[in-house]
């Protein structure tokens, strides 16, 4: 059996909210393995994008161990953080996060403005990530001038565009009709399967969740059996 890329044991995750704790991740055991499109399915407040967010090295756990890709996120400061993620995490946010003052080209080119690519490289790269996404026609186009669910194609090449080891997506449909959240779903899947990229993806909708190729539930903080 494959070595997982994502081991978590005995995860805990608290909050102190009006001088109380609140657990938002109770004892959590995981293992994620390269290639896999995983979808991590639960009601609001049951901890699943807190679980996501501890994986990207976003939020840390309260107690217990998570490694990602070999490396114990709890161990890095923010520094070697960032520099983790840019190589190896490619984040898709709800919201899109595209700046709207520039256009869809410049956005998927961001992260690339902090590597030694140079400019004609770095336009490759954009306009392959564009392609993949099927915008290449939309490169000069503002986020105001796209629909959300090219937005969030958007957004999906620029979480592409430094080649990550994974693709993270944290209920990218949330915002989305039901045509629109079908092309960003298949996109996903495309990545996974043609491109070989592990995915994580939070969701509440069981639809969303068919394009996975397993499924962890949580609950209230827990992952059930």
């Amino acid at each position: 059996m494959a070595r997982p890329i994502v081991q978590i044991r005995n995860l805990r995750k608290t909050f102190i909210h009006g001088g109380t704790d609140v657990v938002a991740l109770d004892n959590i055991d995981l293992d994620i393995v390269a290639g896999e499109f995983v979808s991590l399915m639960g009601p609001s407040g049951s901890g699943k994008s807190t679980l996501l967010h501890i994986i990207a090295g976003i939020d840390h756990p309260t107690s217990g161990d998570c490694w990602v890709l070999d490396h114990e996120i709890s161990d890095m400061n923010e520094e070697e953080l960032s520099e983790w993620r840019i190589e190896h995490i490619g984040f898709v946010f709800q919201s899109f996060n595209l700046i709207p003052v520039l256009t869809a080209f410049e956005n998927v080119e961001m992260p690339l403005l902090l590597t030694s690519l140079s400019r004609r490289e770095r336009e490759e790269h954009v306009r392959t990530a564009l392609d993949i996404v099927g915008l290449s026609d939309r490169m000069t186009h503002y986020p105001r001038q796209l629909s959300g669910g090219q937005e969030q194609r958007v957004a999906i090449a620029r979480a592409l565009i430094t080649d990550p080891n994974m693709i993270l997506a944290d209920e990218p449909t949330g915002d989305l009709d039901a045509h629109s959240a079908e092309e960003v779903l298949t996109i996903l899947r495309k990545l996974n399967r043609d491109f070989g990229k592990t995915v994580i993806m939070v969701t509440h909708d069981p639809k969303a969740s068919t394009y996975a190729t397993i499924t962890h539930r949580l609950d209230k903080g827990s992952m059930l059996r």
